[in-house]
């Protein structure tokens, strides 16, 4: 019997203060943390400007590649906050309020508080569904296989535990990992490409780290879906480390 693939997932920062260096994006590693947990396997990342044409194209682009798309940032109130109106425009649908958002955030704010900025932010593609904010009230929404949310990474993460149980997953993705102080990669590189070599199912990263003073080394981490592989896999990369005269040390090196 073949076994089904995971469903597959991209994610799409949207934001010119990314690209500039004003901010750091977190919210890459909190999604690719959470979607190997639901079995969705994240096969890209893009970082794109503010800029209405490139947010099209490349939802455009993505949505048909991939099985679920996320995107981050420009949902808020302000001029720059333009991802919702261009989803619209990838779909070829209107950009409207929703009936349920606007009807949701207009109880929720005082008399004459749910302004012209605010009601931006109950506006979306026609046919949208929404994503529950339990932060600061305004929702995200998908529509097809585009899941919108906040950029701030609060609210973006409650948003998306909003969403997760309606996602079709997979086998969760599982990670194994040991570490060798002091080890250069160039020393176990032929053996990891042998294991890796064996254990066609996993990906097997190497991933030297420097932590100041003697504290360096290498970190191997086997991920995929069948845990017992990559408990197997580790367990030859920890006999590997140790015929090169190093201790291997279970598990990601101490920050």
């Amino acid at each position: 019997m073949t076994e089904t693939a995971n469903p597959t997932a991209c994610i799409v920062v949207i934001g010119n203060e990314i690209l500039s260096g004003r901010t750091q994006d977190v919210n890459v590693k909190f999604l690719a943390t959470r979607l190997a947990e639901l079995g969705i396997a994240l096969r890209e990342v893009r970082i794109i400007p503010d800029i209405e044409a490139t947010i099209i194209a490349t939802v455009n682009e993505v949505r048909a590649a991939f099985d679920h798309v996320f995107t981050t940032g420009g949902i808020g109130p302000t001029h720059d906050d333009i991802t919702s109106q261009c989803i619209a425009a990838a779909f070829g649908v209107p950009w409207e309020p929703h009936p349920e958002a606007w009807a949701k955030m207009e109880r929720h704010y005082k008399p004459g508080e749910f302004n012209a900025a605010r009601q931006r932010m109950a506006t979306m593609p026609r046919g949208a569904r929404l994503i529950e904010n339990p932060i600061s009230i305004a929702p995200g929404f998908s529509i097809g296989n585009v899941h919108v949310m906040a950029g701030v990474p609060r609210i973006m993460q409650a948003m998306f535990e909003s969403l997760a149980p309606t996602l079709p997953g997979g086998k969760p993705i599982r990670a194994r990992a040991v570490h060798g102080r002091r080890l250069l990669e160039g020393r176990l590189a032929d053996g990891l490409a042998a294991i890796q070599a064996r254990y066609p199912g996993l990906d097997i990263g190497s991933y030297p780290y420097y932590r100041g003073d003697d504290n360096n080394g290498v970190a191997i981490v086997a991920k995929g879906t069948d845990e017992a592989q990559a408990e197997a896999a580790i367990a030859e990369v920890s006999a590997l480390i140790e015929s090169l005269g190093v201790t291997p040390i279970p598990g990601e090196p101490p920050i």
